[in-house]
């Protein structure tokens, strides 16, 4: 199910009644993207576990009381942020939220700057999409995997960003409301993070070779493919390849 149909009204009634069905549907959805954001938030995968297991007794327990004010996304995901910044303060870490979700080192850039000229201009090109042969090193999930091992090593915020808007689709709105930042400090967390990925990719893929066995690598990754097409498309401008997995 896409995010977007859990906020049918027949499915929300299903689980205001506590219908099982829906709420396995709903924790095979979102269980994983909720510990990676709360994880970027506390800062501990084991306890961004249990912050998600609290999460998930909090939204059986208060389902009848959701307006649908917000998506039922952006409320899961409220919840489990809001949890884990609880459980930083009964540990005596006082910091606020928008403190621990800092993006990384002051001044980083997406892009280094040696990679311009003194003109501004690209020193060497990026690769575009049709240069690109994942296949030399990846086989079915691999190239998926690399991604998401390069977004486990991303800091906080910028992991926390990018979880909520590139793989969960949320918009920027969403994703400032659920985080408790600016809308200036999520397009630079956003930024950052899409940079570091796009340069593990760089590092990681051959460039010389077709579109064509790429594709194939991709449409290989299950159920995910189309969410994988359009990630890679907004990271890389690959919009064909979205085009033609979605």
């Amino acid at each position: 199910m896409a995010a977007t149909e859990f906020d049918d009204p027949a499915f929300l009634a299903r689980l205001r009644a506590g219908d099982q069905g829906a709420y396995r549907a709903l924790i095979r959805r979102f269980h994983a993207s909720l510990i990676r954001v709360a994880a970027a938030v506390i800062g501990s995968q084991a306890q961004a576990e249990e912050v998600v297991q609290d999460t998930w007794l909090a939204v059986y327990s208060n389902i009848g009381r959701f307006e649908g004010r917000s998506s039922l996304s952006t409320w899961l995901f409220s919840i489990a942020t809001n949890r884990a910044r609880t459980r930083i303060g009964r540990e005596g870490r006082t910091v606020g939220l928008p403190a621990i979700l800092d993006g990384g080192p002051p001044g980083e850039r997406a892009v280094p700057a040696s990679s311009f000229e003194p003109n501004g201009h690209w020193a060497e090109a990026p690769r575009l999409w049709d240069e690109i042969n994942p296949e030399r090193i990846v086989g079915g999930r691999q190239l998926w995997d690399l991604v998401l091992e390069a977004i486990e090593r991303l800091p906080a915020g910028q992991k926390a960003v990018i979880v909520l808007r590139d793989m969960e689709d949320r918009s920027a709105e969403e994703a400032c409301e659920i985080l408790g930042i600016t809308a200036e400090n999520q397009r630079v967390l956003l930024h950052r993070a899409r940079g570091r990925i796009r340069a593990e990719i760089d590092r990681a893929t051959d460039p010389k070779a077709a579109a064509v066995g790429a594709a194939r690598v991709v449409a290989r990754a299950g159920r995910g493919a189309a969410g994988v097409a359009r990630v890679l498309a907004r990271w890389f401008g690959w919009s064909s390849l979205a085009g033609a997995l979605a």
